[in-house]
């Protein structure tokens, strides 16, 4: 059951392999395991018909591992088709019947023993034992006696390990199996590889020769490849014969005799060329010419003719002879008009040739001679023709003129190239250096905007092979360069804005920018008053831009953590300038602060950085709550509030950090955001509000200015709180009874808004309790009033004018004990009265 299952498995990789189910390497390993399984099966003396059928499967599996790279595994499998192969004769032997029978089992079993040597140099080859190879060749050699057919198998075997070796720079290695290779070819001529087959072996090894060392084994190399020439005469023989000679530093002679050996040979034009190029490359000139002459004869009538004057330009040019190089361009221009055109790629590529030697000139600065060159090109184009490359060339042709300074000319060439070509970027930046040597800005403009749009266009069209994105950010980062040096500074900013929109280099892009800035604030400090917004935003632009891409992530190749470090600080710094400068615009000054503060978020925490980041939060929020108090919606009025707020929050979780970095006694920080974060939430209509303020009364250092101003916020419209606001002062005026020397103006004021909040004016039903809590800040009063001189008289006449007012209300209501004593109460602050007694008595 065993056995068959592993029949089975080997039948089944097979029929899975022939269509395409499994691969190679699978296919390997399932024929191991069957191949294995078989030899669990085998007996002591197994039957003739088991031992062949392990043979073959052994052999098959070894084979297998080899042609998938495995060659270690396919050893075992080997070996024991090897070992099996003399069983088999053993047996055979055994069972024979006479010499005849015993002849007969030998040629047998001599074809296993050939297969599996074969295979074996194969394996052995493949793991670097080159010995062990040699000697199953050798083997495999005498085998081949009684086994002719096999001869070419050998000889092609031998070529690839030759081959392989080859290609490993094993050159000794690889000398030694193609000449094995070579010798067995020829051992039977019946069994032959060819003729062909043996020149191609031959020339391998002359090439082997010649890489090995040339010099060492020159003598070696030619005889090769002489014999490979006499075997079956081939291009690549003549070719390879003549870069040996040529190597080996052989004269003039006996290269032409070379030459000579193969002038009755039929060969392409093509291979003409390449022999006559490698003969002018290796300096022989005059072999060259005379060989390259003598081509034109063999192929009078091939089109391809104008590939032999390509050359010998080619030739000339690398020669330094330029003359005589456009004495044959000249010739070809002649007949280009007289019926003798060049084929359309030989046509272009002698275009190659003349804009190469143009370009060269160009960058000497030898800008006539590269008009000279290019002249000769435009000179295969006719009037009126319409290409692509014709407007490169006129592009080209004007920025000559342009440095030749004949603008004149440069504009003609331009305006043929915008005819050919309008909807180029290059054509659009050939038209915008006119417009800035003619100091035209609004043209330079124009096509500034023109190539911005081009280039935004190629960014979105990724299919579009005419201008890369690059290209197009290469071009205005010329043109603002070219508006710089001829001081046009509105054009230069243009420039900069469309590359800033475009630019992925990240250290290009701040360049950009920066000098965008600077460029828009000398704009603006030359500007009045009135022209500035729109520029003052196109700053906050730019300045938002850098945030955007500071906060991009990038690798350490492309922008270092030092570099983004470096770039968020002057962006911020710049920020913070601006809003300083600014303050006459709020909202301005508010964009700025913000936009300062998150860009200082890239930049290391240190004391400085957090300092700036504070101010800047807090500055924000004190110009939202400022807008947020001018006429504006409600919903303006809370979008604003909100806003502050939390510009507040994110300020407090700053301001934690920075106080354990220092000493902050004298900061008013804590008082600020308490006021700021107090005023947004009162005129937000928090609920929470009085839950906020409870820790504020317990706090024993807060001051009467800042009660006084929570106070005053409370009631400040639209924020209406008024047991907030009379909390505020009482607490207030508590903290001024306290004063050892009480200030009596500030008392007053402070008295002033209590009474007020407390007793409105106008009301006549008023709680009793009320008027007793009134009636003891009247009397709080009329205590520092009789302790000081410094109690303002037209607070004391306030004094005395709401108590009296207090008494009618109550005498008008009935209440006339009360009145009474209101009244009276009144009269007690007429005797304090100054000069305004008499007036009152």
């Amino acid at each position: 059951q065993v056995e068959e299952g592993a029949v089975s498995l080997w039948n089944w990789a097979v029929v899975k392999h022939t269509h395409a189910v499994v691969s190679d390497e699978q296919k390997a390993k399932l024929r191991f395991v069957a191949c294995r399984l078989i030899s669990l099966c085998e007996g002591r003396d197994p039957p003739e018909g088991t031992i062949r059928r392990q043979i073959l499967m052994s052999m098959k599996t070894g084979k297998g591992w080899i042609d998938v790279g495995k060659a270690d595994l396919a050893d075992e499998f080997l070996e024991s088709a090897l070992s099996n192969t003399e069983k088999l004769y053993a047996k055979l032997r055994q069972g024979s019947d006479g010499e005849a029978d015993i002849h007969k089992h030998r040629a047998d079993v001599e074809k296993n023993l050939f297969k599996v040597l074969s295979y074996q140099a194969e394996s052995v080859l493949a793991q670097g034992d080159f010995q062990k190879a040699v000697t199953c060749v050798q083997r495999c050699k005498d085998i081949l006696v009684k086994l002719p057919k096999e001869t070419s198998y050998l000889s092609i075997l031998c070529y690839n390990f030759g081959v392989e070796t080859h290609e490993l720079k094993r050159y000794e290695e690889s000398s030694f199996w193609l000449s094995q290779s070579y010798d067995i070819g020829k051992m039977d001529k019946k069994y032959s590889i060819g003729k062909e087959m043996q020149a191609k072996v031959l020339r391998l090894l002359a090439t082997t020769y010649f890489e090995w060392d040339c010099r060492l084994y020159l003598d070696k190399a030619l005889k090769a490849i002489n014999l490979a020439n006499q075997v079956n005469l081939h291009p690549a023989g003549f070719f390879l014969k003549v870069k040996i000679l040529l190597k080996s530093g052989a004269s003039d002679e006996d290269i032409n005799a070379a030459l000579a050996e193969f002038l009755h040979f039929e060969m392409s034009l093509d291979f003409c060329l390449n022999a006559a190029k490698l003969l002018l490359e290796h300096g022989r000139e005059s072999v060259g010419l005379d060989f390259l002459k003598s081509v034109p004869e063999r192929f009078e009538s091939s089109p391809d003719l104008g590939k032999i004057t390509l050359l010998h330009i080619e030739f000339l040019l690398q020669n330094k002879k330029e003359l005589l190089a456009k004495q044959k361009i000249e010739e070809i221009i002649i007949g280009h008009y007289t019926g003798k055109q060049l084929l359309p790629e030989i046509l272009n590529r002698l275009h190659i040739i003349l804009w190469d030697r143009a370009a060269k000139h160009y960058e000497e600065k030898s800008y006539s001679e590269a008009l000279h060159w290019y002249n000769y090109s435009v000179s295969f184009y006719t009037p009126g023709q319409i290409d692509q490359n014709l407007a490169k060339l006129q592009r080209n042709m004007a920025s000559c003129y342009f440095h030749l300074k004949q603008v004149d000319k440069a504009k003609e060439a331009v305006k043929e190239a915008e005819r050919c070509d309008p909807n180029s970027i290059f054509t659009k930046f050939s038209l915008y250096k006119i417009a800035v040597l003619e100091n035209d800005t609004d043209k330079a403009v124009e096509t500034v905007i023109e190539m911005g749009k081009l280039t935004e266009k190629s960014s979105q069209d990724e299919d579009n092979l005419r201008v890369d994105k690059s290209t197009g950010t290469n071009l205005l980062s010329l043109a603002a360069q070219i508006a710089l040096e001829n001081d046009q500074q509105i054009v230069a900013i243009k420039a900069l804005e469309y590359l800033s929109e475009h630019l992925r280099d990240c250290r290009q892009l701040f360049a950009a920018l920066k000098c965008l800035i600077r460029l828009m604030l000398s704009k603006v400090i030359a500007e009045k008053e009135g022209k500035r917004d729109e520029d003052i935003t196109s700053i906050l632009t730019y300045l938002n831009l850098a945030h955007k891409r500071l906060a991009e992530s990038f690798t350490e190749e492309e922008f270092t953590g030092d570099m983004r470090i470096l770039e968020a600080h002057w962006f911020r710094k710049v920020a913070w300038n601006l809003a300083v400068q600014f303050k006459d615009s709020p909202e301005k000054m508010r964009d700025f602060f913000v936009l300062s503060f998150k860009l200082s978020q890239f930049c290391p925490s240190d004391k400085a950085v957090l300092i700036a980041q504070k101010t800047c939060l807090l500055m924000a929020a004190a110009v939202d709550l400022e807008m947020g108090r001018q006429q504006i919606t409600p919903s303006e009025q809370t979008e604003l509030f909100s806003q502050a707020l939390q510009h507040l929050q994110t300020c407090k979780d700053i301001w934690k950090v920075l106080k354990l970095t220092g000493d902050f006694a004298k900061d008013p920080t804590d008082t600020l955001l308490l006021l700021y974060e107090f005023e947004a939430r009162s005129k937000l209509n928090d609920p929470t509000l009085h839950n906020f303020m409870e820790p504020v009364w317990e706090q024993p250092q807060i001051e009467m200015k800042t009660l006084e101003i929570i106070a005053s916020l409370a009631m400040e419209s639209p924020a209406r709180y008024p047991v907030l606001c009379k909390k505020a002062l009482k607490s207030a005026l508590n903290l001024h009874r306290k004063q050892t020397v009480i200030d009596a103006v500030k008392f007053s004021k402070c008295l002033h808004s209590l009474i007020n909040i407390a007793l409105p004016t106008g009301l006549t039903d008023v709680d009793t309790c009320v008027l007793q809590e009134v009636w003891d800040y009247f009397e709080d009063a009329l205590s520092v009033v009789s302790s000081t001189n410094a109690y303002p008289e037209t607070e004391i006449l306030w004094l005395m004018t709401r108590a009296w007012n207090t008494g009618i209300f109550q005498y008008t209501a009935g209440k006339y004990k009360e009145a009474e004593q209101w009244c009276g109460l009144g009269m007690r602050f007429l005797n304090h009265l100054g000069s305004l007694k008499k007036s009152y008595e």
